[in-house]
């Protein structure tokens, strides 16, 4: 029998023993990454890609500080709150009109990323005997993920999914049409705060979860990935939230089997699809020009 044949089924079968070991990680990067492709087409098509990379550095940042209080101040802040709250503060900041700081809003998102990101390393260098969680933090290595973790991530992505499904023509209509919504009287200040926090929010529990690399990569690559196939908007929101979700299970099982770093694997599984996505794309344009 061929070797290699021997060795994926072993490797198959010590997978299945494990799998209480293995379960709720996958489950929280199939949650985390199917929210988040679902609201990467918000961030993609409104231009907020540096939103989304400014938010998970400071996500990335609050945990970090957390660590930090605990080991040199005595106070015990949960990691996860750390990331949320850092997560938020970076949103509400984001949300300012920056012509009334002289700013365009390009050096906004630039300073956020650059000092966030900055900040991690500076508050990573004081706290080494959590270095490896820094390191987890900010390039992705959940291999296991604590139930207080998952919870976090299923009970905000459920919240958000529903608050989002239930007001999708709004917060659509207000996202991609701005004038039309406000001349149909929609308040299009307060559902865009919705949406800012839902992405601070579940960026927050993602990245402490999973690293901010692989989260960054679930709330932009997603979207990309949907839109190179030219649906009908709710068929995009679709696809893109399938897309986040095999791309963070797809990932996880990736580097599982071929010994890889899961964060990097999930956002390479990310890039992947969007490399196939546009594979399709070029195989229906040829389809449609040969019917022609």
């Amino acid at each position: 029998m061929d070797p290699q044949l021997v060795e994926t089924t072993s490797s198959w079968t010590q997978f299945w023993d494990a799998y209480e070991l293995f379960r709720d990680p996958m489950l929280c990067a199939l949650i985390a990454g199917g929210v988040l492709g679902f609201l990467s087409v918000y961030v993609v098509l409104r231009r907020m890609v540096f939103v989304s990379a400014a938010v998970t550095q400071s996500a990335g940042l609050g945990v970090a500080l957390a660590f930090f209080t605990e080991i040199h101040l005595g106070l015990h802040v949960a990691p996860t709150l750390g990331a949320v709250l850092m997560a938020l503060l970076a949103t509400l900041l984001l949300m300012l009109e920056p012509t009334r700081l002289r700013l365009t809003r390009e050096s906004m998102l630039g300073l956020a990323y650059a000092l966030t990101g900055g900040a991690a390393i500076l508050v990573g260098d004081r706290i080494s005997q959590e270095a490896h969680d820094v390191e987890a933090i900010l390039f992705g290595t959940a291999v296991l993920v604590e139930r207080e973790q998952l919870l976090a991530v299923a009970v905000s992505g459920a919240l958000i999914l529903v608050l989002h499904l239930w007001w999708f023509r709004g917060l659509t209509f207000a996202s991609f049409d701005r004038t039309g919504a406000m001349v149909q009287g929609l308040p299009v200040r307060a559902l865009d705060s919705v949406l800012m926090i839902s992405i601070g929010l579940m960026v927050g529990v993602s990245a402490r979860a999973l690293g901010a690399l692989p989260v960054f990569a679930f709330s932009t690559l997603s979207a990309i990935a949907a839109l190179m196939l030219d649906l009908r908007l709710p068929w995009t929101f679709l696809l893109a939230t399938v897309t986040g979700a095999v791309a963070g299970l797809g990932g996880y099982l990736f580097a599982y089997f071929y010994n890889f770093p899961v964060g990097g694997s999930q956002t390479v599984c990310a890039g992947m699809l969007v490399v196939l996505a546009f594979l399709a794309r070029g195989v229906k344009q040829l389809f449609t020009r040969g019917a022609r």
